[in-house]
């Protein structure tokens, strides 16, 4: 039960009692926990005191309320590893994800504005970006920059629906042999938080991704705008 006499808010001691019930699997995944009213008499609280708990949960991604129905456990988010050297498609598909990819800026060859993170800042570059979708709910924007002379020609292959690294390996006869990436928070506004439908207030991982070639270091790089309330995206770490 509740302890009025701690220190901690009762709200915030309901939400551990949700998340225990959560862990333990008295509320599996997918299941509707009890209403705010059944809450609030079962713990001897008031309803905006159980509210505040299950607002906490749902901030946390724990719960999610369907209109009409209650608030439910939330399912598990599936995790792809986004450090796949085979590229981005092939991670989803590893997980037995669908995913249907849209470009919505045709490739071209461009003169990259200045930009210190960018390797091509200043030079000509291919560019292209594109909308991966799963279930038809878009989850990751892809703005992608090649090597303007490893890449020459690239314009005339069919880039819609398919993957970019079988492309370069089977046209190119290339495969990358490392990179790097960075990962960091940030927000979106305009056609891109349109594309991946989040207001401007909604957090978005942002990744730069590098990759390498034997034949030049940072052929590729690009940039990830990820949704993160559907997949876990992570990055796997290997010991030498």
């Amino acid at each position: 039960m509740l302890n009025s006499q701690s220190p901690i808010p009762l709200y915030h001691q309901l939400a551990d009692i949700i998340l225990a019930k959560i862990r333990s699997g008295e509320y599996p995944p997918g299941s509707r926990i009890p209403s705010e009213n059944s809450l609030a008499a079962t713990y001897g609280i008031g309803r905006p005191t159980a509210r505040q708990a299950t607002d906490l949960l749902v901030r946390k991604l724990m719960l999610v309320r369907k209109r009409g129905s209650g608030t439910f456990v939330r399912e598990s988010r599936k995790e792809v590893d986004l450090f796949s050297l085979a590229g981005t498609i092939s991670s989803f598909h590893k997980k037995g994800i669908s995913v249907s990819t849209q470009i919505i800026e045709d490739i071209r060859l461009e003169t990259v504005e200045s930009d210190s993170e960018n390797p091509f800042s200043g030079k000509e570059a291919y560019f292209y970006s594109r909308l991966s979708r799963v279930e038809d709910m878009p989850v990751l924007i892809e703005d992608i920059y090649l090597h303007s002379a490893l890449f020459s020609g690239i314009e005339r292959f069919n880039l819609q629906g398919r993957s970019l690294s079988q492309i370069v390996g089977e046209q190119y006869y290339m495969r990358p042999t490392g990179g790097k990436q960075n990962f960091r928070v940030g927000y979106l506004g305009g056609g891109k938080a349109q594309f991946l439908d989040v207001s401007s207030d909604t957090p978005i991982l942002t990744v730069k991704r590098f990759l390498h070639f034997e034949q030049e270091k940072n052929a590729i790089y690009s940039e990830l705008f990820c949704r993160t309330d559907r997949f876990v995206f992570s990055q796997s770490l290997f010991g030498k």
